[in-house]
């Protein structure tokens, strides 16, 4: 069986800088498609944490 055969393993992190030139445009799409995601729920915990720093202030104001 021929190296390209095998499947691959999907990346177990999302690793920016990590070197990229011998992933194939399958695995390219497949990462970006990764990071999209990962942008989503980094917005969302991002909007969470404010709404709860929101409520907060809102009780101790003056």
């Amino acid at each position: 069986m021929m190296d390209d055969d095998r499947p691959r393993p999907k990346p177990v992190e999302l690793q920016p800088g990590a070197d990229l030139s011998r992933l194939s445009e399958a695995e390219i799409e497949e990462r970006i498609v990764l990071y999209h995601a990962e942008i989503e729920r980094l917005k969302a915990t991002l909007d969470k944490k404010r709404a709860s720093r929101d409520a907060a202030s809102s009780v101790f104001k003056f």
